[in-house]
């Protein structure tokens, strides 16, 4: 008597979490809200929920130890921070936000990571979320209904609105080097055509956000992934890019007075900078006052704007003008230094630096290290380099912006996608060499976590087995 087995129907990737909370960026925001927690923020901790539920089922440690050194670097001093807030609401909002963005978020996305399948579905995820901002970006330039710049409706912002115009800009530029990475990657010739194509087209969006921290920030990230990918990929990229801009400057007419102007602006901002760039001068300069005022924990967690006045000087205006797409005028206040290290080193002190900056370069070592050896491999190459960019990108625009409004959590999304590659898929790429999984593990798929483990743990005993011998 034979009994028919019933194949099991293919579970849905955990990844799938994650990208609802990058689609639910698509949607329209209210026209002159404040830009703060959104829909995408609430599906973020849906997804934490997610992950700890997965965890109990499949009976597996969380994160390696190391993984866990790394994420949760930060926690000592926003504790601290916390306690110093000027209220106890304060305290508990920053903390939940910084624990959110830099910890809870970013831990989750790296253990509903299983394979480098689900990597290059975020990547193309954040890809297919910078191409629908960007068209919008690109038509409200066109048809002059962008938020406000030099009199004119022509900022590109997308979805975001007035009140956050870097919302789009950092959308466009994940998206971008997102795609530039998999056109420089391993991936079938198809799909590195398609990620070139669309790089392209998000260069477009980029420009007529007028955002000039994205523009340094991607021109240096695309240097750093095309120098990582070789000379040879370099030179023929390079050339491309050339070509490119000579037709959409020249061909196209996109270099108009507006953006040539913004483009030199970045020359003189030492020489003569304009009224933005003296408020953040003015506000970096108050930051650093308070730091020097409490060296080691700061003046607590959203302690900046309550302390600003007291330490800035009177080159600061009382704020910046917003209007257009969709919003009425209005004076929005200047709450941060535009400038998250120094943010974090006024409100959180040396204490709260070290810690977060820290782990940031710990994991920039490891992803340095893992795209060696993808290089070695001959495969994984395009997850090194998105997952090197993505983190190379936020350091430097973090340099003349900071976590608020609500393109926050993608940060913690890409943050997740580096700390995967970092800490997990560099070493996936060395354990695929192994023909035996090893021994079975409670959910630990071939292409799990748990599973790369699992082999790692096999891998060890043989080689040691084999010394003794």
């Amino acid at each position: 008597m034979s009994l028919a087995l019933t194949p099991r129907r293919p579970r849905p990737a955990p990844a799938l979490s994650v990208v609802a909370v990058v689609a639910l960026l698509a949607l329209p925001l209210t026209p002159g809200g404040e830009g703060g927690a959104g829909p995408a923020d609430a599906v973020s901790a849906l997804v934490v929920g997610h992950c700890a539920i997965r965890l109990l089922r499949e009976r597996r440690r969380p994160l390696s130890r190391a993984a866990a050194v790394v994420l949760g670097l930060p926690v000592a001093g926003l504790a601290l921070a916390a306690m110093d807030a000027v209220s106890p609401g304060a305290g508990i909002a920053g903390l939940g936000r910084y624990l959110q963005v830099f910890v809870l978020v970013p831990a989750a996305v790296l253990l509903l990571v299983r394979h480098r399948s689900d990597f290059r579905l975020l990547a193309w995820s954040l890809v297919g979320l910078a191409l629908w901002q960007g068209a919008l970006g690109v038509q409200q330039y066109v048809t002059g209904t962008g938020a406000s710049y030099q009199g004119e409706d022509v900022r590109a912002v997308g979805t975001f609105g007035a009140s956050d115009v870097m919302g789009m800009a950092t959308v466009v530029s994940f998206g971008l080097v997102c795609a530039a990475g998999l056109a420089l990657g391993r991936a079938p010739v198809r799909e590195r055509a398609v990620a070139a194509a669309c790089a392209l087209v998000l260069l477009v969006p980029l420009a007529l956000s007028f955002s000039r921290g994205a523009w340094i920030a991607t021109a240096l990230t695309l240097t750093v992934q095309l120098v990582a990918a070789g000379p040879r990929r370099a030179l023929r990229v390079g050339v491309a890019a050339v070509a490119a801009g000579v037709v959409l400057v020249g061909g196209l007419g996109l270099g108009s007075a507006m953006l040539q102007e913004r483009i030199d602006s970045i020359t003189r901002v030492a020489d003569a900078p304009d009224q933005s760039v003296t408020d953040r001068y003015t506000m970096w300069a108050a930051a650093t006052d308070m730091w020097r005022q409490r060296p080691l924990t700061g003046v607590g967690l959203k302690g900046f704007p309550e302390y600003r006045d007291g330490h800035a000087s009177l080159a600061l205006s009382s704020g910046s003008d917003t209007e257009g797409a969709g919003a009425a005028y209005r004076k929005q206040p200047l709450l941060s230094p535009h400038n998250m290290y120094l943010l974090v080193l006024g409100e959180q002190g040396l204490v709260g630096l070290v810690g977060l900056v820290g782990g940031w370069l710990a994991l920039l070592v490891c992803v340095l290290r893992g795209l060696g050896r993808a290089r070695r491999a001959g495969r994984g190459q395009e997850c090194a380099l998105i997952a090197c960019g993505l983190l190379v990108w936020q350091l430097v625009d973090f340099a003349y912006a900071d976590i608020g409004g609500t393109s926050t959590v993608l940060t913690a999304v890409c943050l997740g996608l580096v700390a995967w590659w970092a800490l997990v898929g560099a070493d996936e790429v060395i354990l695929e060499d192994t023909p035996n999984a090893g021994p079975d593990v409670p959910g630990a798929g071939p292409d799990s976590t748990a599973g790369c483990a699992a082999r790692a743990a096999a891998r060890g005993r043989a080689a040691g087995k084999a010394a003794v011998r």
